[in-house]
């Protein structure tokens, strides 16, 4: 037997497998917890950061692709609204992965299997290559948009409920700074003279680390079973689809606007590439490096207030945003556009923290307390990350779309500027009206060791 304060024990099985896991018990994290998680932490950090930089790729290789290619904007904003598209989809699948296969040998097979698109696109980025050819080697890409998902929930049963905002922020804004890296990279290769399969290539050998990596170091929780009634009981709640309309509006602004900024950039103020790419990593690198914050004031403060005002900095940032585009000041456009890149990291990290609080409120609320309510609530919490990281990521879809149309119909992205702000406003209003105000449901809530707290509102989730 394996106590609460004992090294895990691994089972009579191939791989390393974790038998014994409490996080919430303060003996065993101290003694044994936090440094096994910290190191799944880390190299999960790894593979997802790489996951992040491949599904974005196209957004960089845009850039290379000038008339010798033949695409107009309107083609390119599709290109990247597709890629978008299939990395939302199999978020869902990719997220009960982990409980089949298990987190660590999940994250090898994941990470192997970006060397796919990678290759690919190695093989056709060329002038004279078709569109549709662009298309469906494009749409092998998304698969990298799934990383996250497994990632998340992965991580999301190795802390703590009190750890876990900074946690699952630390992990996720790694995993999203592989939106810049990769436009850093693309910048230093323009820069040098470089082409795009250069790009490619330094990728290749960074998939197989990272596998490799997560191989040596990585470890699988055998307490987390795949459990579809997770899923199914996930899918009927409520909260889950409240929770992944509100990120929309921050992870999809920010994985929509990484794709699509260096695009407007080009298309409406006359950029190069090289132009478009000195600013075009900004905005991901300080909305990914901001998200951990995010996910630390929602442990502080709730992530529904940090939420909240968050959408109103959004708002706002969107307004200048308009403002300048009708007056065609780049300066302008460009410092509002990083602001919200800003702003979209943060409430990345302040939403998903809500996501464990709500359903261990909700646990407790059934009547269940210490290990029996952290267990429902890693139980639901991890299942309804992949719907809400699908559902989210499907807002990048719509932001590179609206973009498409606008340019069609407008000449630049103003028109969908303000489609942006009227969704802003209504997630300010879902967020006031379900998790602050005063008539909202009140739960008791202890912590995970079973001390009473007093009541508390989901504004604190």
């Amino acid at each position: 037997m394996t106590g609460p304060g004992t090294a895990p024990v691994p089972p009579s099985k191939g791989g390393r497998w974790i038998q014994h896991w409490d996080p919430e018990n303060e003996t065993f994290w101290k003694e044994t917890g936090e440094k096994v998680a910290r190191r799944n932490l880390f190299f999960s950090v790894l593979s997802e950061h790489i996951g992040f930089s491949i599904w974005t790729l196209w957004s960089v290789l845009v850039l290379f692709m000038g008339p010798e290619y033949g695409l107009t904007p309107a083609d390119k904003f599709m290109l990247t609204s597709m890629v978008t598209l299939v990395g939302a989809v199999v978020r869902v699948p990719y997220t009960f992965a982990v409980a089949i296969f298990g987190g660590r040998n999940w994250t090898i097979i994941s990470a192997a299997l970006l060397l796919i698109p990678t290759c690919a696109a190695f093989a056709v980025m060329e002038p004279g290559t078709s569109f549709s050819t662009f298309l469906l080697v494009g749409l092998l890409a998304g698969i990298g948009g799934g990383n996250f998902a497994s990632s998340m929930t992965n991580i999301n049963a190795f802390f703590p409920l009190r750890k876990k905002g900074w946690a699952l922020g630390l992990n996720a804004g790694g995993g999203n700074i592989g939106v810049p890296v990769i436009q850093l990279a693309a910048l230093a290769i323009i820069g040098a003279g470089g082409g795009p399969r250069v790009l490619l290539g330094i990728y290749i050998p960074l998939i197989l680390v990272a596998a490799v990596m997560a191989a040596l170091f990585m470890d699988n929780l055998e307490n987390v079973k795949n459990d579809t009634g997770a899923a199914k009981d996930a899918a009927r709640d409520a909260h889950t689809w409240i929770m992944s309309f509100l990120y929309i509006g921050t992870f999809g602004s920010f994985i929509g606007y990484s794709f699509a900024f260096g695009q407007v950039l080009q298309n409406q103020f006359g950029r190069t590439p090289l132009e478009a790419a000195y600013v075009t990593f900004i905005g991901p690198l300080l909305g990914s490096l901001i998200r951990p914050l995010g996910g630390w004031l929602a442990d502080k403060y709730g992530g529904a207030k940090i939420s909240l005002w968050n959408y109103v900095g959004m708002g706002a940032a969107t307004a200048i945003l308009i403002g300048a585009s009708m007056e065609k000041s780049l300066a302008l456009f460009t410092a509002a556009f990083v602001v919200l890149f800003v702003l979209s990291g943060l409430g990345n990290g302040s939403t998903f923290k809500m996501i464990p609080g709500i359903f261990q409120n909700k646990a407790l609320a059934r009547g269940l307390e210490g290990e029996a309510a952290a267990a429902y609530g890693r139980r639901l919490s991890g299942a309804s990350m992949g719907l809400i990281g699908a559902v989210g990521a499907l807002g990048g879809v719509g932001i590179n779309l609206a973009f498409r149309q606008s340019f069609l119909s407008y000449g630049s992205g103003t028109g969908a500027f303000v489609a942006f702000l009227a969704f802003y406003a209504v997630c300010f209003v879902v967020t006031w009206a379900v998790y602050l105000r005063r008539t909202a449901p009140q739960v008791p809530v202890t912590t995970a060791t079973s001390e009473a707290k007093p009541q508390l509102s989901y504004a604190e989730v």
